[in-house]
């Protein structure tokens, strides 16, 4: 199960950067995970300074 960046994102990039599989990319209004390419590590939550980032 992928992890889901919610609408409280903020656009910080804090999340992109953490990602080991690359799966994090930057949309028109927030910030993206790929459900194909997210292992589920958890590693892009850990660093969400607005708690955004949830399991989906």
């Amino acid at each position: 199960m992928a992890y889901l960046i919610t609408d409280a994102c903020i656009s910080c990039g804090a999340c992109e950067s953490e990602c080991p599989t690359g799966a994090i990319s930057a949309g028109d209004t927030q910030y993206n995970i790929d459900p194909e390419v997210c292992i589920d590590c958890g590693a892009c939550e850990a660093v969400c300074p607005v708690q955004a980032i949830k399991p989906n």
